[in-house]
């Protein structure tokens, strides 16, 4: 039995948009914190691509959901996806799966909780159980700095902010990868823990 629950591997999956590239940065970022967990494959979807991603979509153990913040909420493109989730939800095939997200604006504020806010209803329509950041704020004392860990300080996932002239091979900053990466490997050691506790339940229950 234990041996089964220690070899059991699972699939987070990152499903994006991204405008200008910079929210594929914060993406691919964040896939990198889901490898660092040994036991977690990520899988890095655009919204482009999950028309045709749907069944893989299913059988993933955690979601994380990521897109630019515009006009006070989640980009177009990715409200799209959203909308054209529902056959998910009448199925509810993402039900009782884990779920997360993070989002980028120029400004460090950007009303980007709008879009984790509009992320966290989304998972819970589908029936998910939503992940928080995990981190303290940083960069809120004397002693802080931009280089910290979520420097701009959001709680219910991860925030980045790209200035509006710079190109993706300066923004986001590296403190705001670290903060995506860390949500990444944080999300998916909880999908380790959720996945063999439940496999654990089951083995005991048969």
């Amino acid at each position: 039995m234990f041996s089964q629950i220690h070899t059991e591997e699972v699939t987070v999956a990152i499903v994006f948009h991204s405008g200008y590239g910079h929210t594929a940065r914060q993406a691919q970022a964040v896939s990198e914190g889901v490898a660092q967990a040994q036991g977690a494959a990520p899988l890095l979807v655009s919204v482009e691509q999950a028309q045709n991603e749907w069944a893989a979509l299913e059988s993933a153990d955690a979601i994380i959901f990521g897109a630019p913040t515009y006009m006070g909420s989640a980009s177009a493109a990715f409200k799209a996806f959203m909308d054209a989730s529902a056959g998910a939800f009448f199925k509810g095939a993402w039900k009782d799966k884990l779920a997360a997200g993070f989002t980028n604006s120029a400004s460090r504020s950007g009303d980007k909780l709008a879009t984790l806010t509009q992320f966290a209803i989304f998972a819970a329509q589908h029936g998910m159980h939503w992940i928080s950041l995990g981190l303290p704020p940083g960069n809120n004392s004397s002693s802080g700095s931009e280089q910290d860990a979520n420097r701009l300080g959001f709680f219910l996932g991860a925030a980045a902010q790209s200035n509006a002239d710079e190109g993706v091979d300066l923004a986001p900053p590296q403190s705001d990868l670290d903060t995506a990466r860390y949500l990444g490997q944080r999300v998916a050691q909880a999908a380790l823990q959720f996945t063999r506790g439940r496999t654990a339940l089951r083995e005991l229950e048969a």
